[in-house]
């Protein structure tokens, strides 16, 4: 799962979640005003908690 961050000056949304990073791209496609120069954007990957979980510990050598 994606989320999609749109930030605006002071303004961040957070918009979602989507399947694939396709379909958030979509999305900021019809979002955004054509020339919004100004607005960044990410696509966030959504993690679960036992993956997160799991993949700290593999990190730190805990079994």
């Amino acid at each position: 799962m994606y989320l999609l961050t749109i930030r605006d000056g002071l303004q961040t949304r957070h918009i979602g979640p989507y399947a694939t990073t396709q379909d958030a791209a979509d999305q900021l496609d019809r979002l955004l005003p054509d020339g919004a120069e100004r607005v960044h954007w990410q696509i966030h990957e959504l993690e679960s908690p036992a993956d997160l979980i799991a993949s700290r510990r593999a990190a730190v050598g805990v079994a």
